[in-house]
């Protein structure tokens, strides 16, 4: 079984490309891509933000420095299942991610104010101390869940594509255990592609990019739910 990485530190390039776009990118790479350890999974998120959404509305002007926090699990968890609290911060281009593991219930009593989950790394839970310390008064401000199929390149250690469908999110029912319905942000033909780099990007890979006329697109996917979120208030209203 792959080892759980609890750090990263890498560049993520993402594209927005319909299905067919996406079955032509895999083609020309048919003999240097293989599954990934965890090929498909339903990805599930619970964004914590301010009541007035601090977080994203600053991720969405685009500072040098931005940072994000979430619950994450694969798969609709229940209260005993592993999920995994998650600082992402992305600095001058460069996403770096902290992350730990408990089970739903015992995270989500702790992000209430509640004891520590045990047997976890001391400094990243310092960090998620802090973070919350530092935005006083987060609350779940978001669920949204995708479908990914996830690949890694046979012989670039660490590099990785996958490609997220079916982005759904919704503002009640922020709960992990509550299932993954939402409401759609993309087309039913609209995939996001991220290609995720602990290193310099392979020459052949931007060659196969520039044939295929891809090219790299700023896309928060909770940024763009909140968006269109704001839109709906702003039609309803």
């Amino acid at each position: 079984m792959k080892a759980t990485q609890w750090t990263f530190r890498r560049v993520e390039k993402k594209y927005l490309m319909t299905v067919d776009q996406c079955y032509r990118f895999c083609d020309a790479l048919k003999d240097r891509l293989t599954p990934d350890d965890y090929p498909m999974s339903t990805i599930c998120n619970v964004y914590y933000d301010t009541p007035d959404y601090l977080l994203i509305r600053r991720s969405i002007d685009k500072p040098v420095y931005k940072e994000k926090f979430r619950l994450r699990s694969y798969g609709v968890p229940t209260a005993d299942s592993p999920v995994f609290m998650e600082i992402k911060k992305k600095y001058d281009g460069v996403v770096y991610k902290r992350r730990v593991s408990a089970a739903e219930s015992d995270s989500v009593r702790y992000l209430r104010g509640g004891p520590e989950p045990l047997g976890n790394d001391p400094q990243i839970m310092s960090e998620i101390d802090w973070f919350f310390h530092r935005y006083d008064h987060l609350v779940p401000g978001m669920f949204l869940a995708y479908e990914r199929l996830a690949f890694k390149v046979k012989d670039h250690p660490g590099l990785r594509i996958t490609f997220d469908r079916d982005i759904r999110y919704r503002t009640d029912d922020m709960d992990l255990t509550l299932g993954d319905e939402g409401i759609r942000l993309l087309p039913d033909d609209m995939v996001v592609m991220e290609i995720k780099i602990p290193g310099a990007a392979p020459l052949w890979l931007a060659d196969v990019l520039s044939e295929q006329k891809l090219y790299p697109t700023s896309f928060s996917k909770y940024g763009r739910c909140y968006l269109k979120m704001m839109e709906e208030v702003r039609y309803a209203g």
